[in-house]
């Protein structure tokens, strides 16, 4: 009896702070003036602004980006009958799903440790690389590739630089999709006779299956858009797609230039909106 007292009491508490919450979000909707739209178309103006003026004129019928002269595909039959141009592009895309791949099955592990051990030296060590500046990151594995492992610098060595760096994001967000689920279940498992790995195939996997998806996406999309660490591990003779568009704009700012990062950004955004499709509570910042 006692019991079913408290439960309704919580109930009612519940509702209550339903309520009160409604309530205050409503105010603050009745507040929302001109100036906070305002603020906010202006903030978004800010972002994309300059990602529209490139693919604007990466339609621009001219050779330079003065003046808007008429529509036109030209730049974009150009792109795709530049031979450098696709071999940068297949570099990238080789290199990215290699380290992708790999910083997947790596970063799975590591988030699994993670949420397992609650140890802090643990955790800190997967998460540095995520916040470390990048140009460290970069000049560390360069010094790390030729002077203790003496690696010829390369393919390789960039994809061995990719994988590092990768790890890291996939780990995070596969340990806050562990973290948000009941150990009772993993427990069952084990209760009902399930060894360590029938109980990660059989269950732990299954679950995680959306973490691991969207870590994966993302390693890739990190990989494919890096330009810092790459410029500093790829050596000489090994072009990707950021890199190649580094060497054009050495030159001018062309159409074809912006072509080309026209097409990197919809490949970025893509794989970023597949990601938060498998995991969109990670993604927005909740665990």
């Amino acid at each position: 009896m006692l019991k079913q007292i408290a439960i309704r009491l919580g109930r009612q508490k519940t509702t209550t702070k339903s309520l009160v919450m409604r309530s205050a979000g409503h105010r603050l909707t009745e507040r929302r003036g001109p100036w906070a739209w305002a603020a906010g178309l202006a903030a978004y103006a800010f972002l994309y602004l300059p990602l529209t003026i490139v693919v604007a004129y990466s339609f621009n019928d001219s050779r330079l980006n003065a003046e808007w002269v008429g529509f036109t595909w030209h730049w974009y039959r150009l792109l795709f009958g530049d031979q450098d141009m696709l071999v940068a592009a297949g570099n990238s895309l080789f290199i990215a799903l290699i380290a992708s791949l790999a910083a997947t099955v790596l970063g799975t592990m590591a988030g699994i440790a993670m949420q397992r051990y609650k140890v802090r030296v643990l955790t800190f060590m997967v998460l540095a690389p995520v916040a470390m500046p990048e140009i460290l990151i970069g000049v560390s594995l360069l010094l790390f590739f030729i002077q203790v492992l003496n690696l010829t610098l390369g393919v390789l060595s960039v994809v061995l630089a990719h994988i590092t760096f990768s790890i890291g994001f996939v780990a995070v967000i596969v340990q806050a999709r562990l973290a948000a689920m009941d150990e009772s279940l993993f427990e069952a498992a084990r209760d009902l006779g399930a060894s360590p790995w029938q109980t990660f195939r059989h269950v732990t996997f299954p679950l995680i299956r959306p973490a691991v998806i969207a870590g994966g996406l993302m390693a890739f999309t990190l990989s494919i858009d890096d330009f810092v660490i790459t410029f500093f591990t790829a050596g000489v003779g090994v072009q990707t797609l950021p890199l190649r568009i580094y060497s054009m704009i050495k030159i001018a700012v062309t159409p074809e230039v912006n072509a080309v990062s026209t097409l990197l950004m919809m490949l970025t955004l893509t794989l970023t909106v597949l990601a938060s499709r498998f995991a969109p509570d990670v993604l927005r910042g909740k665990t």
